[in-house]
C-alpha cells in the first residue's frame, strides 16, 4: 500500500480523503492557495505546500506545480478529489508520466467518458437508451440552433465537458436560444476552457437516479447501490438519497448492470457514477458519467457499510475488489444534505463571510458530518460555497427523515446566510416524505419550501431581550456586596422601579421595548402587550418561560447583530444605534452587487432607459454566473465598473435616476 498520497483538492474532499488515509497508515500531503493558508485540510495534513494565489485558475488547477510537489515531496500517488483536476485528461496523462499514481480512472477513460457526447455514443453502442437531442462535433451556433429547432421545446444546454450545473440553461422556446447559448458558452469556457455544447430534450418530470460503480485493474466491476438526486436548484443536488424510494428490483438490477458493462467497455479502474434520468413511465435515459468519486457517496457508503475512498486506494494499489456483486448488500436507508453559504430567498444566490459562529450536530452511528471549515473560517468568493454535507442514516426512511429534520435542529451557523431553514422545510415537506420527486421539486413546492417563521415576532422579540440582558449579565463583574441591592444587576432605584428601553431592529422594522426587571423575572412591554419572562442563559442555550410556555433556543450575539436558532429556524435581529445620513447623500436609486465576484458583462450604458426586472449587469462569483437586474424604472446615470473588474458585496455597479425616467414616462403618456 502507499506511504505517502499528494491530495490536490481542498475543502471537505480534501479532509474526508486525508480520515481514511490516515485510519490506514498513509502520510498525506496538502496544497493550498493564499485564501487557504490557514484552512483545515491543511492542519489535518502530514505536510503541505504553498500553491499559488487564491484564484483555482493559479492554484488548485495547475497540474504541473501539483506534480512537483509530488515528486518533491514523495509522495506515490495523487488523489485529485471531485471537481478542479479530477476529470482532467491532461493532468491523468502528466501523472502517468512522471511515475506517479493517479488516483482514478486511467486517461483514456476519462477522455471518453469526459465528452458528454462521446459517452452518449458508448452508452449507445452498449443498448442504453438515450434522451433524444444533439451530441455532434459542429458547435456552429447556425447548427446548434437548426438542431435545438429538431429536438424540440423545452430543451437543455448542456456544457461538454461540464458538471455541477455550470454551463447549462434550460431554453423554454427558440426565442431564447441565443442568448442562453452565449451564457452557457461562457459558462463552460470559464469553468472548464471548454465551450462546447450539447443539447437534449429537458423532461419535464424526471427523475435523477445515478449507479456508483466500480472497477479493478483486472476489468472486474460492481455497482453498489443506486441514489437519487433528484432535489436540485439551479440543476444543482440539494439533497440525497440511498436507495432510491419507489424503484422496482428489475429496474434497479438493469440500471446497474448497464452502468457495469459501460464502465468496462473503456477499461475503467477506480469510482465512478452513471447518471440516469429516471421518467414518470418507469423508463430511464443516461445522461452522463462522472469519472471520480462523487459528492453525495458517504450515502452510498451508509447503506452499504464501505469506505469508498479506502476502496479507491486499495483499486489504485493494484488490489482486487473488495467485494464481488452478490457480496454487495445494502441495509436501512441514508440521506444527505449539501449546506451551502447562499439565500434560498434570492434564488440561492451565494454568500460570503465569515463562519463567527458555527455548531454541529453530534456525530453517532446515525449522524455523520463532512467539512472542511471550522468556526472563524472565511467563505469566500473563490471556491464552491458547500460549507458541510450532513449525512443521516436509519433503519427505514420515514425514520432515516425524522433524523435528518433533527440534525438540521442541531446545525446552528451565524456570520453568513445559508440554506440550513430551507433545507429542514425540504425534507420535513409532506411531498418529500411521500418521495414525490421529481428534479422540478423545489419549484412544484415554492410555498412548503419558503414558510413563514416558526416564531411570531413578539416571541423572538422576547426572547431576543432575554438572551441580550442575560448575556450582559454574565459579562458584568460586580465586586459589591452580593446581597446589597447596589450589588444586582437589574437597573434596580431607589423607591422606584425602571423600565429598561431597548430598541431591536427586524429588517426594516425597528421595535421598541421596555424591560422592568423583578427579582426572579422580567416583565417585558411590545408594543401594547406585556409578557412575564423568565431566563437563563447557558454559553449559547437560553432557557425561557413566556407567560408560561416554556422554550429553548440558541443564539449568537456579536457587535450588537442578534441571531436566535429555534427548530432549524433563525430570527435575526440588530440592537440599534442611529445613525444619520443626509438627505443628499442618500441614493436616488441604483444597483448593488449582492455578493463578492467579477464583472462579466454589462449590458446598459448610460443614457438607457431601463424596466425593473431588466438585466443590467452579470457577475461571476463561485464559478457561476448571475444575473444582476433593475430593481426600478428608469434612466441609467452612471456606470462605475468595466468588465473583468472585481467587486465586493455591497459596491453600487450602476446609478439609476428615478424621477426623471418617471417624468418622461408621464410625459410620453401625456401626448
Amino acid at each position: 500500500m502507499f506511504s505517502k498520497i499528494l491530495i490536490a483538492n481542498r475543502g471537505e474532499i480534501a479532509c474526508r480523503i486525508i480520515q481514511t488515509a490516515h485510519r490506514m497508515g498513509i502520510r498525506c500531503v496538502a496544497v493550498y492557495s493564499d485564501a487557504d493558508a490557514n484552512a483545515h485540510h491543511v492542519a489535518m495534513a502530514d505536510e503541505a505546500f504553498h500553491i499559488g494565489p487564491a484564484p483555482s485558475s493559479e492554484s488548485y488547477l495547475r497540474g504541473e506545480k501539483i506534480i512537483e510537489i509530488a515528486k518533491r515531496s514523495g509522495a506515490q500517488a495523487i488523489h485529485p478529489g471531485y471537481g478542479f483536476l479530477s476529470e482532467n485528461t491532461g493532468f491523468a496523462e502528466a501523472c502517468e508520466a512522471n511515475g506517479i499514481v493517479f488516483i482514478g480512472p486511467p486517461s483514456s477513460a476519462i477522455a471518453a467518458m469526459g465528452s458528454k457526447s462521446a459517452a452518449k455514443a458508448i452508452m449507445e453502442k452498449a443498448g442504453v437508451p438515450l434522451v433524444p437531442g444533439y451530441h455532434g462535433d459542429d458547435q456552429a451556433p447556425e447548427t446548434l440552433r437548426a438542431e435545438a429547432e429538431k429536438c424540440g421545446f423545452p430543451l437543455l444546454l448542456k456544457a461538454v465537458a461540464g458538471g455541477g450545473g455550470k454551463g447549462m440553461r434550460v431554453v423554454e422556446n427558440i426565442g431564447e436560444f441565443d442568448d442562453a447559448l452565449a451564457a452557457a458558452k461562457r459558462e463552460a469556457k470559464n469553468a472548464f476552457g471548454n465551450p462546447d455544447m450539447l443539447i437534449e430534450r429537458y423532461l419535464t418530470q424526471p427523475r435523477h437516479v445515478e449507479i456508483q460503480v466500480f472497477c479493478d485493474q483486472s476489468g472486474n466491476g460492481v455497482y453498489l447501490a443506486e441514489r437519487d438526486c433528484s432535489v436540485q436548484r439551479r440543476h444543482q443536488k440539494v439533497l440525497e438519497e440511498a436507495p432510491a424510494p419507489g424503484l422496482s428490483e428489475d429496474t434497479r438490477k438493469a440500471m446497474g448492470e448497464a452502468a457495469v458493462k459501460a464502465a468496462q467497455a473503456i477499461d475503467y479502474v477506480g469510482a465512478g457514477t452513471v447518471e440516469f434520468l429516471y421518467d414518470v413511465d418507469g423508463s430511464f435515459f443516461f445522461m452522463e458519467m462522472n469519472t471520480r468519486l462523487q459528492v453525495e457517496h458517504p450515502v452510498t457508503e451508509m447503506v452499504t457499510g464501505q469506505d469508498l475512498v479506502e476502496w479507491q486506494l486499495k483499486v489504485a494499489w493494484g488490489e482486487p475488489l473488495p467485494l464481488e456483486q452478490a457480496q454487495v448488500k445494502t441495509r436501512g436507508h441514508a440521506l444527505e444534505a449539501r449546506i451551502y453559504a447562499e439565500d434560498p430567498d434570492q434564488d440561492f444566490l451565494p454568500a460570503t463571510g465569515n463562519l463567527r459562529y458555527l455548531s454541529t450536530p453530534d456525530e453517532s452511528a446515525h449522524v455523520r458530518v463532512d467539512t472542511g471549515v471550522i468556526e472563524g473560517d472565511e467563505i469566500s468568493i473563490h471556491y464552491d460555497p458547500m460549507i458541510a454535507k450532513l449525512i443521516v442514516w436509519d433503519e427505514t426512511r420515514d425514520q432515516a427523515i425524522n433524523r435528518m429534520v433533527q440534525a438540521l435542529e442541531h446545525y446552528r451557523i451565524a456570520g453568513v446566510k445559508t440554506n440550513i431553514r430551507f433545507l429542514h422545510a425540504l425534507a420535513d415537506s409532506q411531498p418529500f416524505r411521500e418521495a414525490d420527486l421529481t428534479t422540478g421539486f423545489i419549484d412544484s413546492h415554492r410555498e412548503l419550501l419558503f414558510p413563514k417563521s416558526k416564531l411570531d415576532t413578539h416571541k423572538a422579540l422576547v426572547l431576543a431581550a432575554g438572551f441580550v440582558l442575560e448575556e450582559r449579565k454574565s459579562a458584568d463583574s460586580v465586586s459589591t456586596d452580593p446581597w446589597s441591592p447596589f450589588g444586582r444587576r437589574n437597573s434596580w432605584r431607589v423607591n422606584s422601579e425602571y423600565a429598561q428601553p431597548l430598541q431591536l431592529q427586524v429588517g426594516d422594522d425597528l421595535h421598541e421595548l421596555k424591560i422592568l426587571e423583578k427579582d426572579d423575572h422580567y416583565q417585558v412591554s411590545v408594543d401594547s402587550s406585556v409578557y412575564n419572562l423568565t431566563a437563563k442563559l447557558d454559553d449559547d442555550s437560553l432557557q425561557a418561560v413566556i407567560n408560561g410556555h416554556r422554550i429553548s433556543v440558541h443564539g449568537n450575539l456579536h457587535n450588537n447583530q442578534l441571531v436566535l436558532f429555534y427548530e432549524g429556524d433563525t430570527f435575526q435581529c440588530t440592537l440599534y444605534r442611529e445613525s444619520y445620513v443626509s438627505d443628499d447623500m442618500a441614493p436616488e436609486g441604483g444597483l448593488t452587487a449582492p455578493m463578492n465576484g467579477a464583472i462579466v458583462a454589462v449590458q446598459a450604458k448610460v443614457g438607457d432607459k431601463v424596466t425593473a426586472g431588466q438585466t443590467l449587469v452579470i457577475m461571476e462569483a463561485m464559478k457561476m454566473e448571475h444575473a444582476i437586474k433593475a430593481p426600478t424604472d428608469g434612466v441609467v446615470s452612471e456606470i462605475f465598473f468595466n468588465e473583468g473588474e472585481q467587486v465586493s458585496e455591497g459596491a453600487e455597479l450602476i446609478a439609476i435616476e428615478i424621477a426623471e425616467a418617471n417624468a418622461e414616462q408621464s410625459d410620453e403618456e401625456a401626448g
